[in-house]
């Protein structure tokens, strides 16, 4: 399950007496067409226009350091603590959460449904080395996946080709593996948003440690 916070520095920007805001987000948030709702809703209500910028997590939490928002909409709750502890915001705050699916092909040749848990579903795609792609980004999101490898004892240091780390969000991540018939760790808002699904297919809904 992923949880966001928001984390602000509006009383140390001064944004708190502008009439806009610079918000970084991350891909994942705004991929899911949820910022398409809130930021018309933010005008209205409080009269503030938000500028997004719309990175991975540690990219934000990285402008957030250098002052460059006000304000970080983001989904790594260590880094978060982190970031309040260190002075760069007096506090986060949850507001919502998502959870992971794993997707891939259709005929899906490691049938990740019967899978017991996140760790033997991700085995069986590395037994057979089924292709998969990772974000590659340093995001929340990827953080996430390299720790679930890790909890299934997998060295993704280790694996060869069939394992494509991209570099790149959640939509262009989403586009390489619909466009390769490959494997992919993503967040349920940004799968059910995507529009390029072509032989892709939600395999496994991981809620931690049942893979379902």
């Amino acid at each position: 399950m992923i949880r966001f916070a928001i984390c602000f520095w509006l009383l140390l920007s001064g944004a708190a007496f502008s009439d806009s805001m610079r918000l970084a987000v991350t891909t994942r948030f705004h991929n899911s067409g949820l910022s398409d709702v809130l930021l018309p809703a933010i005008k209205e209500d409080i009269d503030i226009e938000v500028q997004l910028l719309v990175v991975g997590t540690g990219q934000a939490l990285r402008l957030g350091r250098a002052g460059d928002v006000d304000a970080i909409l983001v989904h790594s709750k260590a880094a978060e603590e982190a970031f309040v502890l260190e002075g760069f915001a007096p506090y986060r705050r949850e507001i919502m959460y998502n959870d992971f699916v794993l997707v891939g092909p259709v005929d899906d040749p490691v049938a990740l449904p019967q899978a017991v848990s996140a760790s033997d579903a991700l085995a069986r795609i590395a037994d057979v080395k089924a292709p998969f792609v990772s974000r590659g980004d340093e995001s929340g999101k990827h953080k996430k996946e390299l720790a679930l490898w890790d909890a299934a004892a997998l060295d993704v240091g280790a694996f060869d080709r069939w394992y494509k780390a991209v570099g790149a969000g959640m939509g262009a991540s989403l586009n390489t593996a619909s466009a390769t018939s490959a494997y992919i760790l993503a967040d349920r808002a940004s799968w059910l948003n995507f529009g390029n699904k072509a032989d892709l297919a939600l395999r496994c809904s991981i809620n931690m440690p049942i893979c379902q």
